[in-house]
Order: structure tokens, then sequence, then C-alpha cells
């Protein structure tokens, strides 16, 4: 009789283990989809926005470089100024990229993922 409360409470155990590891897995596996589609939903907003500003910038430097063309008398050479103010740009990015760029990004994406 003592081995049949005993059998009895082990089968019990087995299945609320089973019971316990089946939640833990379904509840990870709702995590990672949240976070999977945070961080993705934040990457499009991301890509979006940014799409978004290079249009802005793709006409404004047009027209910078013929105001600067008319200026100088020679597209040419408005043309010129126009990337030679963003090589600068770019040089200056490129030396101070881990302020601008890397911390803010990994920042934002250790909240994304760590979070709850």
């Amino acid at each position: 009789m003592a081995f049949e409360e005993f059998k009895e409470n082990t089968e019990d155990v087995q299945e609320k283990m089973k019971s316990f590891i089946e939640s833990n897995v379904t509840y990870y596996k709702l995590k990672s989809f949240k976070t999977t589609m945070k961080a993705t939903s934040t990457v499009l907003e991301f890509m979006i926005i940014l799409i978004g500003i290079c249009m802005v910038l793709l006409f404004l430097s047009i027209a910078l470089a013929f105001g600067l063309g008319n200026m100088l008398d020679s597209n040419t050479l408005g043309f010129l100024s126009v990337g030679v103010i963003y090589l600068v740009v770019t040089v200056i990015l490129y030396f101070v990229r881990d302020k601008i760029i890397e911390r803010p990004l990994l920042v934002k994406f250790s909240k994304i993922f760590f979070s709850n």
C-alpha cells in the first residue's frame, strides 16, 4: 500500500515536471518572439526614417550644388564643392563613430533585448 502511494506521487511529480518544462519552453518561445519582433520593428522604423532622410539630403545636396555652381559660375565646381563637404563630414564621422553611432546603438538594442 505504501508502494502504491509512492508510485502515484512519483507519477504526479513527473506530470507536474513535464507541465512545468512545457510551460517554460512556451514562455521562452514567446519572450524570444517578442524580443525579435521589437528589434525587427525598431530596425524597420530606423530604415524608413533613414530612407526619408536620404531623400531629403539628396535633394538638398542637388540644390546646394546648383546654388554653389551659380555663385562660382560653374556647375562642375558646385558639385565638386558639395562632394568635398561630404568627404570632410565623412572623415569627421569616421573618427567619432564610437560616440555617435556604436554606443547609442548598443544602448538601444541592449534595452530591447534585456528588458523584462
